[in-house]
């Protein structure tokens, strides 16, 4: 399929399911779509993020992906006022790429195209791109110091991973490249070698602790997970923000997107997605199924152990302390980037 026929398919299912919902106020596109050609092919292990827009403080739970007309489609909903100050956008790392372009799918107020009229113009000035690296450091800095050692184990690998992964998001953000979410190891490497700071790679991927891993390792691993996948889809009762990212209809981006990316080499930077997704699993199955979580546990901790170092509660709060320490350098080449970038202005 290609990214127009999928852009297609997103407006129908927009128009279909969304706006007939009183508090509707629009919809747009985010993600790693925004700024493809339509006549670019969509990946099998891609989706197409579409964000509807709601009336209030607070949004509905979000369906996440669905399956439309062919298509895969990642729904998130997103109150007003998490959008109406276009000042508190321009300077939210995970906002204002969503209004770069014009990604408006539906606007029946006009309140996006505004924004976007907005935010376009300003999006690359100096400042603004300054403050969403600062906006992501921030996340890296206080959500890993916010973590629980008395959560259970999957929660603690999750509150550890998802904030060290932030850690390539601060120079995307400089780079003015997407902060992508299962792909940013690929995508960061990419832009630090655009601007001769591939040596900081390593690094990021040695926070992770897989900058050595060999790739028979992570497919031994990917192979684990797939079970527990397999798995957890049949059982999964409980909602969680990522439910819809344990399912069957996810499995292309879940497991076997994961599995490209070491089938091309990439087995490194298929490690992020592949324990956060043994997380999410295991997250599922203390609560749903906890018999099976007992039995495939010691695969996820396994995996957690070969792939990072991690195997005691000591191990998080060391990895954590030497991400937070790393902070200062990471911040150092962003500041680099941002003074080598010909795309900020001002």
């Amino acid at each position: 399929m290609r990214v127009g026929e999928a852009r297609a398919a997103a407006a129908h299912w927009v128009a279909a399911h969304a706006r007939p919902a009183p508090d509707y106020l629009g919809a747009h596109f985010s993600g790693s779509t925004v700024g493809r050609p339509d006549d670019a092919e969509l990946p099998v292990s891609s989706d197409v993020d579409v964000v509807v827009v709601t009336e209030g403080v607070e949004a509905p739970a979000k369906p996440g992906k669905l399956l439309h007309e062919g298509a895969l489609l990642e729904i998130t909903y997103e109150p007003w006022s998490a959008l109406a100050d276009p000042e508190a956008v321009l300077g939210a790392y995970h906002l204002a790429g969503g209004f770069r372009r014009d990604t408006v799918i539906d606007d029946p107020t006009g309140r996006l195209s505004a924004l976007h009229a907005y935010v376009a113009p300003r999006f690359a000035r100096r400042e603004h791109v300054r403050r969403r690296c600062l906006d992501a450091r921030h996340r890296v800095e206080s959500r890993l110091a916010a973590l629980d050692t008395e959560q259970p184990f999957a929660t603690r690998v999750m509150a550890w991973l998802f904030p060290t992964g932030v850690t390539t998001h601060v120079p995307l953000v400089a780079a003015l490249r997407n902060p992508t979410v299962r792909l940013r190891y690929p995508a960061v490497r990419d832009a630090l070698t655009a601007y001769g700071q591939e040596a900081l790679y390593p690094e990021l991927l040695a926070l992770l602790g897989c900058a050595e891993v060999p790739a028979p390792l992570v497919r031994h691993h990917l192979a684990e997970l797939t079970r527990t996948f397999d798995a957890t889809v049949p059982v999964a009762r409980t909602p969680f923000f990522f439910s819809s990212d344990l399912t069957e209809r996810a499995r292309p981006l879940a497991v076997d997107g994961s599995r490209d990316l070491t089938d091309r080499g990439d087995h490194r930077e298929a490690v992020f997605w592949v324990l956060a997704t043994f997380a999410r699993c295991h997250t599922v199955l203390a609560v749903d199924a906890p018999a099976l979580h007992t039995a495939r546990l010691p695969a996820f901790r396994e995996a957690v152990a070969d792939l990072t170092g991690i195997t005691r509660t000591e191990d998080l709060l060391a990895r954590r302390d030497e991400v937070l320490r790393f902070v200062p350098r990471l911040w150092t080449v962003t500041e680099e980037i941002l003074a080598a970038n010909p795309g900020i202005v001002g």
